[in-house]
Formats: structure tokens, C-alpha cells, sequence
């Protein structure tokens, strides 16, 4: 082959690669509105906590909920992260989650390994309110259908005139942490970088935290399975778990991003809360620019 010939092919061949990695090119990624009701306005959150937390535990949690809705903590904080619930239209306004009522089952009432229906029958304990979202909380010693092989944590609704939405949440710190604590714990696949150090000390309720901010931004804005999400209804990409592993800019699989780091203990966050409390919430879709946008 000519020498004039060989380069001409060769650039034959650069134009074709640069036109099919063009014709490749990954599409944004959207999550479709299908015209359902989203929780707006003014929720209870009530909390249903199965098995043995420690006060502090509880604190933890609880003062993250109230974080969501409390403007006045240091930037970036929990609050700001919420905001952008605002964007996705479909009932207007915002979602304003206050704490309600909280139940405790430290006596394991239905034993320790749940199936879906205990899930929902705990839920029901908080009541059948359209504008409430009834969170169950699993300690570390209770085991969930799906817990740690599919799931960290989920969220629904019950059918019918009376229907409520509800969630779970389990603590992973000796059931598989790497995988519902991550990255406040090796992963169990893949790079084994050093885990992030917890904001408040317990790497099982920073992983809750993490898995609840999850379900409730998964709740507020498809709460009855007609709302955002991307795919099929039974198994869909919402609001974060569209956005799985971005905790900060630069992340990729097996890096959670840049995030800050407490100069005193050495943890790491990207949102302040209430009470000083420090957070690390996971990236949320932005439906008005279609990305996954972290806090930092």
C-alpha cells in the first residue's frame, strides 16, 4: 500500500472512530415526570424504630430530619441539599418533613428477620395519613428481606382511598457495611480505598443517614410510583439512586468525589445540620440541567 494511501486510511479511520464515538455519546439522563401526585406542602415524618438504638443514635438521626428544613445552618448544609425537591414540579411548592410521632419496638415484637409485609404492618403504627411518610427504622441485630443482597433501604405505598407512603432504613454495621455503609467502610467489591472516616462516630447510622436521605428524596417525588423516575415502575431510578456513589465533584465507581474533612476528628462531610451536627448526603438529580449535582 502506498504511503499517500496509508494515510489516508489512517485518517479514514479516525474520522470513523470520532463519528461512532459521537453516534455513542451517553444521553442525558432524565427522569420522566408520568403525572402523578408528589408529596407537597407540609409532612410528618413519624418513625417507627425497631430493635435497640442508643439515644445518641436516635439524636443522629432525628436531627437530620430536622436539618432538611432549617436554612439557618452553616453552608453547604442538609437544607440546601433538599431545595432542589422544590425543582420537580407536580403539586408546587416545597416538601417541609417535620418529625411526628416515634414509636419503639425494642422488644423485637415480630422477631428479628422481617419479610416486606412486617415492613408495612410496622409502617401502619404511624398511621394512615396521605400527608405523612411513616419510616421504619432496623437495628443492627434485625435482618430484612433483600437486606445487604439487593437492598439498603426502600420506600412505598400502601393501595387503596387509605393509602400512606412509608420507608425502611436498616443499620448495616455488622451485616454488610461495605456495601450500606460504603464509604464509611471498604467497599466488598472492587478498589479497596480507605473508607471515609463517619461524621458523628458510628459508621451504621452515618450509613442510615446516608440510605434515608435516599428514600425520602425517593418518596417526596414518587411517592405512589406515578411520579419522577427513569425505567420501570417496579424497579426505578429516582430523585438519588439515580445518582448511586456521588458524594462530591470528581467522583467515580469506587470514589465518592472530593467532599470536606473536619480538621479535629478527621471525618469527612459536605452538609451541616442542626445542633452542629455534620452530614454526608448523597448527589441529587437537578431536573432543571438533568445532572447529578453534590453539594460540593
Amino acid at each position: 500500500m502506498a504511503a499517500s494511501h496509508i494515510v489516508l486510511f489512517l485518517l479514514f479511520s479516525i474520522l470513523a472512530s470520532s463519528s461512532m464515538a459521537f453516534l455513542v455519546q451517553q444521553q442525558p439522563l432524565v427522569l420522566k415526570y408520568h403525572n402523578g401526585a408528589l408529596l407537597k406542602g407540609a409532612v410528618t415524618v413519624n418513625l417507627i424504630w425497631y430493635g435497640k438504638f442508643t439515644p445518641v443514635q436516635r439524636s443522629i438521626i432525628v436531627d437530620f430530619l430536622q436539618s432538611l428544613n432549617s436554612p439557618g445552618s452553616a453552608q453547604p448544609s442538609v437544607s440546601s441539599w433538599w431545595k432542589t425537591t422544590e425543582k420537580y414540579k407536580g403539586g408546587g411548592g416545597s416538601s417541609t418533613l417535620a418529625v411526628g410521632k416515634q414509636f419503639f419496638d425494642e422488644n423485637y415484637s415480630l422477631g428479628k428477620l422481617l419479610k416486606n409485609s412486617n415492613i408495612v404492618y410496622l409502617a401502619a403504627r404511624g398511621g394512615h395519613s396521605a400527608g405523612a411518610i411513616n419510616i421504619v427504622l432496623t437495628a443492627k441485630d434485625v435482618a430484612v428481606d433483600g437486606f445487604c443482597m439487593s437492598r439498603c433501604a426502600t420506600h412505598g405505598s400502601t393501595p387503596g382511598a387509605a393509602r400512606f407512603a412509608y420507608a425502611w432504613v436498616g443499620n448495616a454495621e455488622t451485616q454488610c457495611p461495605g456495601y450500606c455503609a460504603w464509604p464509611f467502610h471498604q467497599p466488598l467489591y472492587g478498589p479497596q480505598t480507605p473508607p471515609l472516616v463517619a461524621p458523628n462516630g458510628d459508621v451504621g447510622v452515618d450509613g442510615m443517614v446516608i440510605n434515608l436521605a435516599t428514600v425520602l428524596a425517593g418518596t417526596v417525588t414518587n411517592p405512589f410510583n406515578n411520579g419522577y423516575f427513569q425505567g420501570p415502575a417496579t424497579a426505578p431510578l429516582e430523585a438519588v439512586t439515580a445518582c448511586t456513589g456521588i458524594f462530591g465533584t470528581g467522583a467515580y465507581p469506587g470514589y465518592p468525589g472530593d467532599v470536606l474533612t473536619d480538621k479535629t476528628t478527621g471525618s469527612s462531610y459536605n452538609a451541616h445540620g442542626v445542633n452542629g451536627r455534620k452530614y454526608l448526603v448523597p448527589a441529587m438529580w437537578d431536573p432543571q440541567t438533568s445532572k447529578c449535582l453534590p453539594l460540593v
